[in-house]
């Protein structure tokens, strides 16, 4: 099983690519707001992360490949799918604003913005809000203004610094911004580190 894939993108419908990958073609699922940005793509070569599902009908088998921009986007796509009666095609349909929007959403309860994204109702709202409130910082940090100054990072805060690099912010801001954090956040874990930063931003732009 394979988790990225490059190639070039022959075909797009409203919900899935075809990619041509060394000759061989490829259907993917993305979710909305994957493939908006997609949307000039064709004939482009395009490196997606993906997911694979793997159904069994009888004696045979079949792989659904779902796909995304970055490592980060699949892995709030896994963290919809932790949660019970969420499946992989409603998460991928629920995906359908920006990440960082359902996150927040997500990290202040909000039911209603939650029951605005596709196929999701009043029961599946409080389920994602109930496996995932207070677990989803990483997902809700956008690109912010550079600090001047980054000090060394321990070795716990490794993973945070990471997060923020696959976001795109370049490292001297990803290192200025952890550091600023592990200085107000007696918990030494990453998501405890990413939730500060989110929560400096957040007041910052406030």
């Amino acid at each position: 099983m394979f988790t990225r894939m490059t190639g070039i993108l022959l075909e797009r419908s409203d919900e899935r690519v075809l990619i041509d990958v060394g000759g061989l073609g490829y259907e993917v699922i993305l979710p909305p707001c994957v493939g908006a940005a997609l949307e000039e793509a064709i004939n482009d070569r395009v490196t997606l992360e993906t997911y694979s599902v793997l159904a069994i009908e009888g004696n045979s088998g079949r792989f659904t490949y779902y796909g995304f921009r970055n490592g980060i986007e699949r892995e709030f796509f896994e963290a919809l799918l932790s949660v019970a009666s969420i499946g992989p095609r409603s998460a991928a349909r629920a995906f359908s604003r920006p990440m960082a929007d359902i996150a927040a959403a997500i990290d202040r309860g909000d039911h209603a913005f939650l029951k605005t994204l596709p196929g999701i109702g009043q029961q599946k709202a409080r389920d994602i809000v109930a496996k995932l409130q207070g677990k989803v910082a990483r997902f809700m940090l956008i690109r912010q203004e550079q600090r001047d100054v980054a000090l060394p990072i321990p070795d716990y805060a490794a993973e945070a610094l990471d997060v923020l690099l696959q976001l795109g912010y370049k490292r001297s801001e990803a290192e200025a911004l952890v550091t600023a954090a592990i200085e107000i956040t007696p918990a030494k874990d990453a998501e405890a580190v990413l939730a500060a930063i989110y929560a400096g931003t957040k007041k910052k732009n406030a």
